[in-house]
């Protein structure tokens, strides 16, 4: 396996010291922090730990602490700290033209038997009326939840 060697100037070790000593940060942000401060093998490091010790006070595994070596020593203190972004691609069901037939139903008369339009309802409908394949009365809700119909947003009496 590849060692990574952690050099931090004195800037940074200031920098990541005032990271994780004060202020709201993320909680992951300030382990990998801890994680680069106790790695460090620079001239400004007192005493340095070994990655045994580290993964035992910080309760982190051996991986992790060799996950964030690796990304500073590639990446940089920016990408050590926060992680990579993610890359997952998050395909929307309802675009423009469904949010529109979606709040033109809820608007109009509810069907019959019913006195008003239901979550299930409307999307049970959009199906029918092939606006969607399927959708589910959570997707529905999202996309009323952004107007001024969503239920909650009036005050009762």
């Amino acid at each position: 396996m590849k060692k990574y060697k952690v050099t931090l100037t004195l800037e940074e070790r200031q920098e990541l010291d005032a990271l994780s000593s004060r202020g709201k940060h993320a909680a992951q942000t300030v382990l990998n922090a801890l994680i680069l401060l106790a790695c460090d093998e620079g001239k400004y490091q007192k005493e340095r730990s070994i990655n045994e010790t580290i993964a035992r006070v910080l309760n982190v595994s051996m991986k992790t602490i060799d996950r964030v070596k690796k990304r500073f020593v590639e990446e940089g203190i920016d990408m050590a700290l926060t992680g990579k972004p993610s890359t997952r691609v998050y395909k929307r069901k309802a675009d423009g033209d469904l949010e529109a037939h979606l709040i033109a139903m809820s608007c109009s008369e509810a069907p019959k038997g019913h006195k008003r339009w239901t979550l299930r309802l409307l999307a049970d409908k959009a199906v029918e009326l092939n606006y969607v394949e399927d959708i589910s009365y959570e997707t529905v809700r999202r996309v009323l939840k952004k107007t001024s119909l969503s239920p909650g947003s009036k005050k009762d009496g």
